[in-house]
């Protein structure tokens, strides 16, 4: 039985007629509902306004305001970070340049006023041995590590308002990548090094009755007399108190900064970044009275670090009851270069607070 196919296509073109008027008809329906913004509002994103937006901008930290990367913690908006920018920028880079200018400004006005401290009496040119060569290794070791830390920090903190004008953005960027590269590395050998010199010296700075004394008469600049003082004296033993409890605290901040291992938030980071910063500033500034008071400010002082000998006229005003425990140990300039020329060592003298 056979089926006629006549007339079919006519019918099959009326289809494919209908169906095309259909398309066209409906297409700009479809386009103007997928366009309409208030229908991709209402069905995409409903929750996206003014109010939303004023809560991420406050730093809200919800579920719904997090960073979309997988295990992220962070806002959309870090609102602690802008507070750490406002205060280290608004109130610690402040407060460090006149914590700096006015001991500068100080340390001038003293030195122009009273000048340096002489010694009451001719020196002897007898020698009491004060520090010996590996003493004086640790000590310049730490000083110099301390200077370039300092001019480092220095430059982190206010280098962009003075260099980046002056010599512009490509020595800038060299110069600031360069400055972060020896901070950081500088910093954990330094750290070290203070303890072992904070370690060495303990006992000879540990207070004693006398340092009040050595207080009230200012170091000897009230009364007639020089204040009694073993072998580190009232202002020396503060200096060290200071490095073993600022200068601790500048070390432990400094290596949660250089060490991010261990679990460290951005929030933890940006308080360590404030505390190490307040902290090094207060000991570059307590720095500038050691350097003046060990250079310029005290006859004799210096040399006692870079030779390792003092004469025995500083030692018995500056340091009597240290004086008087070595003092049948003085040994003549003569006799000095004689045992030096022989290689013999240097055999430190007893020390007392």
């Amino acid at each position: 039985m056979s089926i006629s196919t006549r007339g079919t296509g006519p019918c099959r073109l009326f289809l494919m007629l209908l169906v095309v008027l259909a398309s066209l008809v409906l297409a700009p329906l479809t386009l103007a509902q997928e366009a309409d913004p208030g229908r991709e509002a209402a069905f995409a994103v409903p929750t996206v306004d003014a109010d939303v937006w004023r809560q991420v901008k406050s730093g809200e930290t919800g579920p719904n305001y997090r960073d979309s990367r997988y295990g992220s913690n962070y806002s959309l908006i870090n609102a602690s970070g802008e507070t750490w920018r406002q205060i280290r920028n608004d109130w610690i880079s402040p407060a460090g340049l006149i914590a700096l200018g006015s001991m500068l400004a100080i340390l001038v006005i003293f030195y122009l006023i009273v000048g340096r401290s002489d010694l009451d009496e001719e020196r002897t040119g007898r020698k009491l041995l004060r520090w010996t060569a590996l003493e004086r290794a640790m000590h310049w070791t730490v000083a110099t590590l301390f200077i370039v830390l300092a001019l480092t920090g220095l430059n982190l903190l206010y280098g962009k308002f003075v260099f980046r004008h002056a010599f512009g953005d490509a020595f800038w960027s060299s110069m600031i990548a360069l400055t972060k590269l020896v901070h950081n590395y500088v910093g954990p050998v330094f750290g070290i090094l203070l303890l072992l010199m904070l370690a060495k010296w303990l006992t000879v700075n540990l207070p004693r009755k006398h340092d009040w004394q050595w207080f009230k008469q200012g170091g000897g600049m009230v009364g007639n007399k020089h204040p009694d003082a073993g072998f580190a004296n009232g202002g020396e033993k503060a200096w060290y108190w200071i490095l073993a409890s600022v200068g601790l605290l500048v070390i432990v901040s400094g290596f949660v900064l250089d060490f991010p291992l261990f679990g460290q938030t951005r929030d933890n980071m940006q308080w360590a970044n404030m505390f190490h910063a307040v902290t090094s500033l207060i000991l570059m500034a307590v720095s500038l009275g050691h350097i003046y008071i060990g250079t310029i400010g005290t006859e004799g002082a210096l040399e006692g670090m870079t030779s390792g000998y003092v004469d025995e006229t500083w030692a018995k005003q500056h340091h009597n009851l240290w004086y008087e425990e070595v003092k049948d140990q003085v040994t003549s300039e003569e006799q000095l270069a004689a045992s030096r020329s022989s290689g013999q060592g240097d055999e430190p003298a007893p020390r007392s607070g």
